[in-house]
């Protein structure tokens, strides 16, 4: 198992979303990024975002754009409260970025 995967693991053990608050959860390839808010009490996506659309810019300025897609789907949604699954990745770079962007559009940790 690799390193990213027992990470994912542990925080998963920890962190659970409910329709009140769901889980903003990320994944990270070498080339996109990849967010969603679920509520895991019904294993349901309630909103996506992902940054294989946006043609043009830099791996970050996808996530700046892909964090601020998801926070405007998740206020026309009424979601303003969710609890941040980083997916075992470092929390800097494109997954600060994209946090950080998701918070400037309207979300709460």
């Amino acid at each position: 198992m690799k390193g990213r995967e027992k990470r994912h693991k542990r925080v998963r053990r920890k962190i659970f979303g409910t329709s009140a608050r769901p889980r903003f959860s990320v994944y990270r390839s070498l080339k996109h990024i990849y967010a969603q808010l679920i509520d895991d009490t019904l294993h349901h996506t309630l909103v996506s975002a992902t940054s294989l659309s946006i043609k043009k810019g830099s791996k970050i300025e996808k996530s700046k754009i892909c964090g601020e897609l998801l926070a405007k789907q998740a206020l026309k949604k009424n979601i303003k409260n969710v609890v941040f699954d980083r997916g075992g990745y470092k929390y800097h770079g494109r997954i600060r970025t994209l946090a950080d962007r998701a918070r400037e559009g309207g979300l709460k940790f």
